[in-house]
């Protein structure tokens, strides 16, 4: 009977890992392959060569890109498994009409902003004979008695 209840304990054990699970989004290692981009001299070539297509394009008077990078991790067993976020990366660039490169922004999970939201809650603003509680009662009957042939009491 013991040699049972070792077995399963031995095999409930390895199946558990000691290492964490990390799960990732964009480009690996965003802010290393970032430094080998230079101004003026990267090509839209040299930038999807590197990094990849961009997760994000837009076309203003300039082409700007944007490559993210996310990873997540499960905290410990006492935090009862919470999310935490291990990087947050993103790399905005900017390309002029020639595809070279003009303007490069780098921002890490120590530049984002924490947001507040506001506690007030919005008051209600109308009564029940206000103009659109009598235009909405007024389409009702109008709708229920089109030729407004019901009787009255």
């Amino acid at each position: 009977m013991k040699k049972y209840f070792l077995f399963i304990i031995l095999i409930i054990i390895s199946n558990c890992t000691l290492n964490k699970v990390v799960k990732h989004h964009g480009v690996n290692f965003l802010d290393i392959k970032q430094e080998k981009l230079t101004l003026a001299s990267s090509n839209t070539n040299d930038i999807i060569t590197l990094l990849g297509p961009p997760s994000t394009k837009s076309t203003f008077d300039n082409d700007v890109w944007i490559y993210i990078e996310r990873k997540m991790s499960k905290t410990s067993i006492l935090k009862m498994g919470k999310k935490t976020m291990l990087t947050n990366n993103v790399l905005i660039l900017e390309i002029n009409k020639k595809g070279l490169l003009v303007k490069k922004d780098f921002f890490d999970i120590k530049d984002m902003n924490t947001l507040k939201f506001s506690e007030k809650n919005t008051q209600i603003k109308y009564s029940k004979r206000s103009f659109v509680y009598d235009f909405l009662s007024s389409m009702r009957h109008k709708i229920n008695d089109p030729l407004n042939k019901k009787k009255k009491f």
